[in-house]
């Protein structure tokens, strides 16, 4: 889910809350053990983990979802998971294995919290009722969020492009003298774009076509809603550093080391404090360029308007 608000489900009257992380939106199972057994949640999921079929399961989910899963431990619990003296807790199996499907959250809104597909197969074992109307809600939930983050991204967008007018105007001020031809005012345009593309995405808009010659649009069409913001940002600092004089060399480096930063902080900021067994972020933080003049082609870089 992509707002700024905490989502819930309701399901059958009971509220189930969600947790954002980098993964996925994680469903409150203890909320979900809760509708079954209100005094003792924690005992229904302590049974659940129990079950021979239930550690096979996450077992096999974390093969395939986590590259830094422990196999060796899983198999040590696998061999005795289904004896009468087999326990097993959530923070054990988190602290064991190195598992991401299952996270403890502590303090507000505390619960064991699961990835969507485990949360799903709990609610099987559950009521197979529940677990439809679960389901179905968490779609609900899905489908709106997919429809506001395209708003989201079409937003920031058009202020993208909005932003690239002053970025033109600090341009051709500054940077295109009288003399210099129709021709060679769109090649410092496509430079200066460039520029800012090298600084946010680490190539220039003929590099990410032709590592990309599949796939539509510029690599700017294929931006996360964090890279436009940062996109935004770096288009107003450019335009001042350019009205400042100060050379293209600097200035990339400038704006390389400021995309570095303002990513890491919308991408790295959780939406609530990190908990056990949460996975840490995996989205790509701006490469360190090094020094370099950035020249165009001009059929490639995303325009500038004039």
């Amino acid at each position: 889910m992509t707002t700024n608000r905490t989502p819930t489900l309701m399901v059958l009257g009971n509220e189930i809350n969600l947790k954002r992380t980098k993964l996925a939106d994680y469903i409150n199972l203890t909320d979900i053990a809760r509708t079954r057994e209100a005094e003792t949640p924690d005992a229904l999921l302590r049974d659940w983990l129990k079950n021979r079929n239930t550690v096979e399961y996450l077992g096999i989910w974390e093969t395939l979802q986590n590259p830094k899963f422990d196999t060796a431990e899983f198999d040590s619990i696998r061999a005795k998971a289904g004896l009468n003296s087999f326990t097993l807790s959530p923070r054990q199996w988190i602290q064991r294995t190195g598992a991401i499907g299952l996270i403890v959250q502590t303090g507000q809104r505390a619960g064991i919290y699961a990835h969507p597909d485990i949360a799903f197969e709990f609610a099987s074992w559950l009521s197979v009722e529940f677990k439809l109307y679960l389901t179905k809600e968490f779609q609900r939930l899905r489908l709106e969020a997919d429809e506001e983050q395209a708003l989201s991204w079409q937003l920031n967008r058009v202020f993208s492009k909005v932003s690239n007018r002053l970025h033109s105007q600090a341009i051709r001020a500054n940077l295109i003298p009288a003399s210099l031809s129709s021709e060679q005012a769109a090649q410092t345009y496509g430079a200066e774009a460039d520029l800012l593309n090298v600084a946010l995405f680490g190539m220039t808009a003929r590099e990410w076509r032709e590592a990309n010659p599949k796939l539509p649009g510029n690599m700017r069409d294929h931006a996360t809603l964090e890279q436009l913001l940062v996109l935004v940002n770096l288009q107003t600092v450019n335009a001042e550093l350019i009205r400042l004089g100060v050379p293209q060399s600097e200035r990339l480096l400038r704006l390389n080391d400021l995309a570095i930063r303002q990513m890491i902080a919308l991408v790295d900021a959780p939406a609530h404090p990190k908990a056990v067994g949460e996975a840490a972020s995996e989205q790509a933080i701006p490469p360190r360029v090094q020094l370099r003049v950035v020249e165009t082609n001009l059929r490639d870089p995303e325009p500038i308007a004039a």
